[in-house]
């Protein structure tokens, strides 16, 4: 199979996914889970955690916002190397107007690297509710038309990755 091809069926599947211009509620609940995984909402989260969070949560927050910054980092290497534009569409022009590229998602990679982190690193109440989520938003930005299916599987495994080396060098 050629690229040409994959690329086809990779954009066949992500209309499929698309909601993005279908008003009601599975549109309103792919745009909430789509702006969940935003970066700078987990910054700060992260950010207020390590400062005023007890002796679990503060090393907790501080790995975790540590390797988002870093995956941050390379995603955003991968991207301008890549450069692949964005499916066309109207919502999350915040997204496309800063970040033009789709390759890897880093809503995706974010999503994934956290659910990671908190299997390994506790509680498991916060570990099942974050591998539950990390899927929902990398679907919600496919659904919402600001990546294809091929940019959040990508992210997704950059962000298993990159989750299993967190725990390894924390």
């Amino acid at each position: 199979m050629t690229l040409a091809r994959l690329l086809e069926l990779d954009a066949r599947l992500s209309a499929r996914l698309r909601v993005a211009e279908r008003p009601g509620v599975l549109r309103t609940v792919a745009a909430v889970l789509a702006h969940s995984g935003d970066s700078w909402f987990w910054w700060a989260a992260l950010a207020l955690l390590a400062w005023r969070g007890d002796a679990f949560w503060r090393p907790w927050a501080l790995t975790v916002l540590i390797c988002i910054v870093v995956m941050a980092v390379i995603v955003l290497a991968v991207k301008f190397t890549i450069r692949r534009r964005r499916p066309e569409g109207e919502w999350g022009q915040l997204y496309r107007s800063t970040d033009p590229h789709s390759f890897p998602s880093g809503h995706a990679v974010r999503a994934v690297l956290i659910a990671v982190l908190a299997v390994g690193m506790g509680p498991w109440w916060l570990a099942v509710v974050l591998c539950i989520w990390a899927p929902l938003v990398a679907l919600a930005r496919v659904s919402m038309g600001v990546h294809y299916f091929s940019d959040v599987a990508a992210g997704a495994a950059l962000g298993l990755i990159a989750g299993l080396i967190g725990l390894q060098v924390r």
